[in-house]
């Protein structure tokens, strides 16, 4: 753990070092960067360079720098021109952060160096006032993280559509999906062993599932396994566009949406399922996920109970008998883990709700990649942890993977800002965060709701 004392000290020792390649003496003052971004009206400095294991890092600061800076995964090389960049810049506040070229599913080091990117930074600049870990999907993830492992180094994280269910959780929910599917609907697909052609891996599970999709016995095992792994049963079209909400009694139109969450829009759940476990197994040495033990109709029976609605009708309009395929479930041979891959796994994150600083989440409704549920076993694990008081959690009633606005992101990060400045927390209920968004001139107009996720059905306590 690096504390906010010893990240300042590592800033002093950092000072010749940082930035442009320009040497500058610690008692001289901070160098701060070089100006960037010419055409942007808070005449902005930036630094550049590469964290002790090669990573990538950049900060672009405001001239009428407030002290307050936002630190993200994923900002390196393309941060800088992101809307959500301009609008901070706007308001005084830094951006910046780290990329996962080097550490791709190494999320502990990817955590690390989030610390290690601010003790650059305020080697450039001096210390910051406020600084906040705060990132989208994997960068979710290692904002939570950062909150757990580097909570001296930081005042706050605001994690967006992060898997919370930590990496263990969510990957097992990820293999349930996948062994529904495969056993009842594409036999000898890749599961947990996937091939070193991803792409070819890839196009075999869309395929079957376009199959799958054309019969009514195949739509009945689609919902199935979408109501197992806790998919959203709203997904977008093959073109990108996104349709509306389905109505919650409406089996076919839950179905069509579960299957566009599985294999439709621009990042299918199955390509993800495909590319990232291969990424994990190799970081980790092994297979870090199981279902033996699991009980499938359990599962069912917990599912969300409009989707679980909805498996029943079309079972019974597709003549199939549910309770056949739950014995085929259960009678199926099960996939052990390498217990020392689970350990490896485990340090890259299991989330143990012990919080020190202020949390906000913000999760989409229909995030086919960081499935909602999640959010459940986050909350519970504070709540067990006595760190409620630490914790406020956040939802847009948004389709596909971390579809938030500039503005909704914007407001997230302003509620957070006001949690520091006055040490209470600010209302965070749907109307209060979409009035925030409002404010800040959201286009579209802001999507914040009222919800409360299903509980997660693949926790790991670690």
């Amino acid at each position: 753990m690096i504390g906010r004392k010893a990240t300042a000290c590592l800033a002093v020792a950092l000072a010749t070092v940082v930035g442009s390649g320009t040497a500058a003496s610690a008692s001289a003052g901070p160098p701060g960067g070089t100006p960037c971004l010419t055409d942007s009206p808070a005449h902005p400095t930036c630094i550049s360079g590469t964290l002790d294991d090669g990573t990538p890092y950049e900060f672009v600061v405001p001239a009428g720098w407030n002290g307050t800076v936002v630190v993200a995964l994923d900002f390196a090389g393309t941060g800088r021109n992101e809307p959500l960049t301009a609008r901070l810049l706007a308001d005084g506040v830094a951006r910046g952060g780290t990329s996962r070229a080097v550490t791709g599913w190494d999320i502990r080091s990817a955590i690390d160096n989030q610390a290690e990117a601010l003790a650059r930074f305020e080697a450039a600049y001096g210390r910051a006032r406020k600084a906040i870990a705060s990132g989208t999907s994997m960068g979710g993830f290692v904002a939570a993280g950062v909150a757990q492992v580097h909570p001296d180094a930081f005042d706050a994280a605001v994690p967006m559509c992060g898997g919370l269910g930590g990496s263990v959780g969510q990957w097992n929910q990820k293999l349930d999906t996948l062994f529904v599917l495969e056993r009842l609907v594409a036999p000898g697909l890749p599961v947990a062993d996937i091939p070193e052609d991803v792409e070819s891996a890839r196009k075999a599970w869309i395929d079957a599932l376009a199959a799958a999709q054309q019969t009514p016995e195949g739509r009945a095992r689609i919902a199935l396994a979408a109501a197992i792994g806790q998919l959203p049963a709203w997904g977008r079209n093959p073109d990108g566009s996104t349709p509306p909400p389905p109505d919650s009694g409406d089996a076919n139109a839950l179905e069509q949406g579960a299957y566009l969450a599985l294999a439709g829009g621009p990042l299918p759940y199955v390509g993800q399922a495909m590319s990232s476990r291969r990424q994990i197994m190799a970081v980790v040495g092994g297979n870090p996920s199981w279902n033996t033990g699991v009980d499938y109709a359990k599962q069912l029976r917990l599912a969300d109970p409009a989707l679980r609605r909805a498996v029943g009708e079309l079972y019974e309009a597709a003549g199939l008998k549910l309770g056949a395929d739950l014995k085929n479930l259960a009678d199926a041979p099960r996939i052990a883990a390498d217990p020392d891959a689970v350990k490896r796994f485990s340090r890259g994150i299991v989330l143990d709700g012990d919080l020190r600083i202020p949390v906000l989440t913000v999760s989409g409704t229909g995030d086919q990649i960081s499935t909602v549920a999640q959010q459940q076993s986050y909350g519970e694990k504070v709540r067990r942890a006595g760190a409620n008081s630490l914790l406020r959690q956040t939802y847009t009633e948004t389709v596909g993977h971390c579809d938030f606005s500039p503005a909704e992101q914007e407001a997230a990060l302003a509620t957070m800002l006001d949690r520091l400045r006055s040490g209470h927390w600010p209302a965070t209920s749907a109307p209060a965060m979409n009035a925030r968004a409002a404010a800040l001139a959201a286009d579209p107009a802001p999507r914040y709701v009222s919800f409360t996720p299903p509980r997660f059905n693949r926790p790991y306590p670690g």
